[in-house]
């Protein structure tokens, strides 16, 4: 079977699901713990294309890869090219000021590497970061509206990176598209208008009011040209300079002012942003079946938290279960309440603390795990793993890693990849725009207390010590090492969930890409299960009820954007819940 071969039993029991939707409360205060909100879904057809393809959550994004790629542009070119483009057309959920991880591998030498350009805290910052006068954690709200939640930005280090060592076409010519669509001005899209319109912080900042404002405080239309002048001068001088203009120039005095001048100042200062390193890691790699999956080792507990949701669905022979069938939904949920456990526990900066990498993946520990799973009964809340003494009175960090977040596939035509996560964290980061560009409030990602009852948290705040993250940028090997599948997603903490489900519909269902990433979005992050507004039947809420699952429904609003490659080409996926595209060639 052809991994793009469509499964028509499959799809029945999916589609039978789909056409008896039950509208569910929505649960109070959600706005709080996803401040990306849904802008509804719009029906997504799966895109083909023989040599290369671009997937991503904006047009714009997509259009400035696949140009780099048509220009004669490698994988990380375009990449670099689609990244930058965030910044300007979907600065609520990544950009210049904020960071993430990306996955490259590049076919001809049968490389596969990962580069860190997560956000650093303050040098001068202790574990007491977010912790009020009397010793307690700050509410969200004041955590994030606060300087302290803004650590050095990474993207641009990250991007550098990628392109000193595998790029192939200037690094000015990579930003050129920003740098014109910033000039000219593009029209604000439904969905960026509808967030602009529902945050209540942004217009508290004065640069970020007068950018998405008009005078008299309306939000700017949809369809009304936005113009950047300012980034597009920031992107001219790092063009000709390279990153070094940013990190050490007025850009960077610029960002440890707004820090400084907050109503809530950080600490944040021209040394640390100075001195930010991006870091060349080893991908983690585990088997699903016959497969390969690699992604990002720590400090994101993507990869090894996806590789262990995988390895205990084999275990459980998950491939047999109907899709989105209550044995289906009931296994996905334990599997994610187990490696959420061991995530909370025990990732955190791998420069900080040695973290059991090679015990959480090991296949006996993870066969070990999938037997604490009952057939009809869920667990609700799953233990971490035990390794040693030591780690065994480790407290557990459960901190809502917020969902706002991009992902970037790319597949170039010589079948070399970039699979490309990154964030800001809340919606539109910490709402403080300098230069063009909004600033993360990614420092909110470490645990707010350094103790969980009494016991020490390793995703404590640290001087110069990057938070724990949820982004998973993901590929797929076939049993002869041929890359399958380039993917990744936004949504926070269920990022998760989210690439397993996508990878399970086409490997296990035989749904295209496009059909796997549009699925209900379901799981547990140790947690409720949660469950998607709207794509369960009453009678199967009522039998994971009885099943003792206590459940959330809500709008999982991921971001998923996938290619998956065969002997026909390229067939590209994007998230129907965003204004995602896939363009190819």
């Amino acid at each position: 079977m052809t991994l793009h071969r469509f499964t028509n039993i499959a799809l029945g029991i999916c589609l039978t699901i789909l056409q008896g939707l039950v509208q569910a409360e929505r649960l109070p205060n959600m706005a709080d713990l996803m401040p990306e909100q849904s802008s509804g879904i719009k029906n997504k057809n799966v895109v083909y294309a023989k040599n290369h393809m671009v997937a991503s959550a904006n047009y714009y994004i997509s259009k400035a890869g696949e140009d780099i790629l048509q220009a004669g542009g490698n994988a990380v070119d375009a990449g670099i090219a689609s990244a930058v483009m965030v910044t300007l057309v979907e600065p609520q959920s990544a950009g210049i000021g904020g960071g993430g991880f990306i996955l490259y591998y590049n076919a001809q030498k049968q490389l596969l590497t990962s580069i860190d350009g997560r956000e650093t805290a303050a040098s001068t910052v202790t574990s007491d970061l977010f912790l009020d006068e009397h010793g307690q954690p700050l509410s969200y709200p004041d955590a994030v509206n606060n300087g302290r939640s803004i650590g050095t930005p990474g993207m641009l280090r990250a991007l550098e990176l990628l392109h000193q060592q595998y790029g192939k076409l200037p690094w000015a010519q990579l930003l050129q598209p920003t740098i014109h669509l910033a000039e000219k001005g593009f029209p604000i899209s439904p969905r960026l208008h509808q967030l602009i319109q529902g945050d209540p912080f942004l217009p508290k900042n004065k640069n970020a009011k007068e950018y998405f404002y008009r005078e008299n405080g309306e939000v700017k239309a949809t369809g009304e040209l936005l113009k950047n002048p300012q980034l597009a001068q920031v992107l001219k001088q790092v063009a000709q300079q390279g990153t070094r203009s940013f990190y050490e120039g007025p850009v960077a005095r610029d960002i440890v002012a707004a820090v400084e001048n907050h109503p809530r100042p950080g600490k944040l200062s021209l040394e640390d942003i100075k001195n930010y390193q991006a870091i060349q890691r080893d991908p983690v790699c585990g088997k699903y079946r016959e497969w390969k999956v690699c992604g990002m080792g720590p400090p994101s507990s993507g990869g090894i938290a996806l590789i262990q949701i995988l390895g205990v669905l084999e275990n459980l022979h998950f491939n047999r279960l109907a899709p989105m069938s209550v044995a289906s939904i009931h296994y996905l949920a334990e599997a994610g309440r187990l490696a959420y456990a061991d995530r909370d526990q025990y990732i955190t900066d791998p420069a900080f603390e040695k973290i059991p990498v090679t015990q959480l993946l090991d296949a006996s520990y993870i066969q070990q795990r999938s037997r604490l799973i009952q057939i009809d009964q869920s667990m609700k809340k799953a233990p971490a793993g035990v390794f040693s003494p030591a780690l065994s009175v480790l407290g557990i960090d459960q901190n809502s890693e917020l969902p706002s977040t991009t992902h970037i596939s790319i597949v170039d035509r010589q079948g070399s990849a970039v699979s490309m996560t990154f964030s800001v964290a809340a919606a539109f980061g910490s709402r403080v725009m300098v230069d063009g560009f909004l600033l993360n409030n990614e420092m909110t990602d470490f645990a707010f207390s350094p103790v969980d009852q009494g016991k020490y948290v390793l995703n404590q705040v640290a001087g110069g010590k990057r938070p724990r993250s949820a982004m998973s940028p993901t590929m797929v090997f076939d049993a002869q090492g041929k890359l399958r599948m380039v993917l990744g997603s936004a949504g926070g903490p269920a990022i998760i969930n989210y690439v397993a489900k996508s990878i399970l519909g086409v490997l296990d269902w035989g749904f295209d890409i496009q059909q796997s990433i549009a699925l209900p979005n379901l799981g547990s992050r140790n947690q409720e299960t949660d469950i998607e507004t709207g794509t369960l039947t009453e009678a199967s809420l009522k039998r994971l009820k009885s099943m003792g699952h206590p459940l959330k429904i809500w709008e999982m609003n991921s971001g998923t954007q996938g290619i998956l490659i065969d002997q026909m080409g390229l067939w590209g996926g994007v998230d129907p819940r965003r204004e995602g595209v896939a363009l190819g060639h």
